[in-house]
């Protein structure tokens, strides 16, 4: 190999590698966000088809705070993550708890909001949630959730019926086909227990604190190697709270303060 033959080489190989580092580093100038839509009070589809609520107000805040050009692709929970590794979207911002085993999959945000998970029943129908009590019963959880994987470990002698939707959790637990639901406490609460359809229905009891299950927060996933995009939605959390926005866009929805102590 002559020595002109091995500086041409060296150029184009130098030339790849920085086409390759700017195909992998773009500006985040358009950015397509995952949204479930099926979540009330956080994601769900209003009359007129539109998405709305908490995660979505929240989307469009984080977005204009990063002058960034973002895309809402609706897709069901079960498979948001499959759907971000095969880069169908950038970034998930559905309610998505930050917890040790998901952590293993992507890379997450700061938190932007904390709420505790609740068992959901009739009033009265158990003494309390301990796995003795809520032994021979049917308790429904979304499928995949923190809820899911807490259940499926702890309660080991009750049946575990799951779902693709947590409105359809409901919908069976009016009718009577499960006796139980886990799931987050605030979509419990405005996404059923405060409706018509809540009537009779209450909060049996709160599961332990386990960071393990429930994690620390919902927080915004990102494929591991876009690291960029979460530093960028890191700045848009703290500026967007700083500002007084994200309050504004709470009690739109809330009259308590859903982001939790602070990190």
């Amino acid at each position: 190999m002559t020595a002109l033959f091995r500086r041409h080489l060296i150029l184009i190989t130098l030339a790849a590698a920085s086409l390759g580092a700017s195909a992998q580093s773009p500006d985040w100038k358009k950015v397509r966000i995952g949204i479930e839509g099926a979540y009330p009070p956080f994601s769900e589809v209003g009359t007129d088809g539109k998405l709305k609520g908490f995660d979505i107000d929240m989307t469009l805040a984080l977005c204009a705070e990063m002058k960034a050009d973002c895309t809402l692709v609706q897709q069901e929970w079960d498979g948001m993550i499959p759907a971000l590794q095969a880069r169908k979207f950038d970034a998930i911002i559905s309610s998505m708890a930050i917890t040790p085993e998901r952590q293993k999959q992507v890379n997450f945000s700061d938190k932007y909001y904390n709420t505790p998970p609740a068992f959901i029943g009739k009033a009265g129908a158990v003494k309390d949630i301990t796995p003795a009590s809520l032994k021979g019963k049917k308790i429904a959880v979304q499928r995949s959730t923190s809820h899911d994987r807490y259940v499926s470990a702890m309660y080991k002698d009750s049946e575990i019926v799951r779902y693709a939707k947590q409105d359809d959790v409901f919908l069976d637990l009016v009718s009577g086909r499960v006796d139980a639901t886990l799931c987050d406490s605030v979509a419990g609460s405005l996404g059923f227990l405060k409706k018509p359809a809540g009537k009779g229905f209450a909060v049996l009891g709160t599961p332990p604190d386990d960071v393990a299950f429930f994690g620390t927060g919902s927080g915004i996933a990102a494929r591991k190697t876009d690291t960029a995009l979460v530093e960028k939605f890191n700045a848009a959390i703290k500026a967007v709270r700083a500002s007084g926005q994200y309050k504004k866009i709470q009690d739109k929805y809330f009259d308590f303060d859903v982001y939790g102590k602070a990190q």
